[in-house]
């Protein structure tokens, strides 16, 4: 009776049924539509959250940008997000984990009033331990830091971790939703949210966690450094989830700070699964409408929901340049198996689908024409639409999106093309086993 997939009602329906000794002790932590409650607290909490800093929030009003005005589909996108576009910004792209890593730490570094950190995963190993190391220094230089992380994410990280950085001074908290620990929450919705804020004037917004792994060789990711008044929002992002843990608020600036270059507009998207819409799926659905010429679509996973399957299809029969790129080899077996599923459908109306082959393409970005790009932390799956926290930056610029252009084109360079018939030339069994680990796309 709830708001579920068709697929994803069938599946439990039938497994119920089957399998009850199995699948009903699943459905209890897994399954349970039961989230009025929670969505409703969730909603009344952000509501509480904005109303208390209302006053603050209308000091972005004199960055307002007007580029959406371009682009009736684009005011869309400003809805889901209950946020306008804000001008007055600088855009860097940063490519894999060598350069990510440096551009943070060197932020946290710089920080000298507070520095908001949070991410999925956090790992107790050279790198996790680095970045412990700054924060407990910045702490003892009188620095307040905040660190939320994925209770599910970072499932391994030692209490030694955390033990050191709050007797530090640092204030870190996981992202546990509710007291009881069997509560279906905080295995199925997850924060998967990768962000670091500075005084509220720079911040860090992609794909990659905080581990030795993401700076591997052949892991691909990409992050974007923002400056300039719209750093405000993504603080806000931080807060909102800070709050739903602590029920507290960090005292932080509201000053916005303008770039002194002039800047570009920037539009964040917040999205999760107390929104009013599926804001991923939706957001992710327009920005394919939007492109004229091309739409260019990084992602480590794939199995996506059939608004963003037709979507794709579309916009590749009217001729726009649609290309995926995606791991030859993931981290997920069974999403793995479940893309095969759309590759003929895709290939059949012209999508055309590269297969990174160095190692894992783990970066989350979206190339729209020559306008703009955007880099998130959504994946191209049902967790990511309907179950995770996540969080978008959308770049309007043109030059930016020059930048995205090379990195795609390295990529693609690096990459197999997929053959229209490669799926149907599989073995039988990869195909019956495709078309099996589909039926857990709900739940993927």
């Amino acid at each position: 009776m709830g708001t579920r997939t068709a697929p994803g009602t069938v599946a439990w329906v039938v497994s119920l049924n089957a399998i009850p000794y199995l699948a009903v002790p699943a459905y209890w932590v897994f399954g349970r539509d039961e989230i009025g409650d929670y969505v409703q607290l969730r909603r009344k909490r952000v509501t509480s959250l904005n109303r208390s800093l209302e006053s603050h929030l209308d000091e972005l009003a004199p960055f307002r940008s007007e580029w959406s005005g371009q682009d009736p589909r684009l005011r869309a996108v400003e809805q889901l997000a209950h946020i306008p576009f804000i001008d007055g910004n600088r855009a860097e792209l940063l490519i894999d984990g060598p350069a990510i890593f440096t551009s943070i730490f060197h932020g946290i570094d710089v920080a000298e009033d507070y520095l908001l950190v949070q991410f999925y995963i956090v790992r107790d190993d050279k790198r996790g331990r680095q970045l412990q190391q700054r924060l407990i220094r910045k702490a003892q230089e009188g620095v307040r830091v905040y660190v939320l992380f994925d209770s599910i994410g970072s499932l391994d990280l030692s209490r030694s971790y955390i033990n050191e950085l709050t007797e530090a001074g640092v204030e870190i908290r996981s992202f546990f939703q509710h007291e009881s620990w069997i509560d279906r929450f905080q295995l199925n919705f997850r924060n998967h949210r990768k962000l670091v804020v500075a005084d509220g004037k720079v911040a860090w917004v992609g794909g990659m966690n905080i581990g030795d792994e993401y700076e591997s060789e052949g892991w691909r990711d990409a992050h974007v450094r923002i400056e300039g008044p719209v750093v405000l929002n993504l603080q806000l992002s931080f807060l909102e989830d800070w709050r739903w843990v602590t029920a507290d608020l960090p005292a932080v600036s509201w000053q916005p700070h303008k770039v002194s270059d002039g800047g570009v507009p920037i539009l964040v998207v917040p999205t999760g699964p107390a929104d009013q819409f599926e804001t991923a799926s939706l957001m992710v659905q327009q920005f394919i409408h939007l492109a004229e010429k091309r739409i260019w679509i990084a992602s480590p996973y794939f199995v996506p929901d059939e608004g963003v399957l037709g979507a794709l299809k579309l916009a590749a029969l009217g001729g726009v340049d649609v290309r995926l790129l995606l791991p030859e080899q993931t981290d997920s077996r069974l999403a793995g198996l479940a893309a095969y599923r759309y590759m003929d459908a895709l290939s059949a109306a012209g999508v055309r689908i590269f297969r990174y082959q160095p190692g894992l393409m783990h970066a989350k970005v979206f190339l729209i024409d020559d306008r703009g790009a955007a880099v998130s932390t959504v994946n191209m799956d049902n967790r990511s639409f309907r179950l995770n926290f996540e969080l978008t930056a959308l770049v309007a610029d043109p030059a930016f999106a020059g930048e995205v252009e090379q990195m795609f084109e390295v990529d693609f360079a690096n990459s197999r093309e997929m053959d229209d018939n490669e799926v149907t030339d599989k073995p039988f069994w990869v195909r019956l086993a495709s078309r099996g680990a589909n039926l857990f796309a709900p739940a993927l």
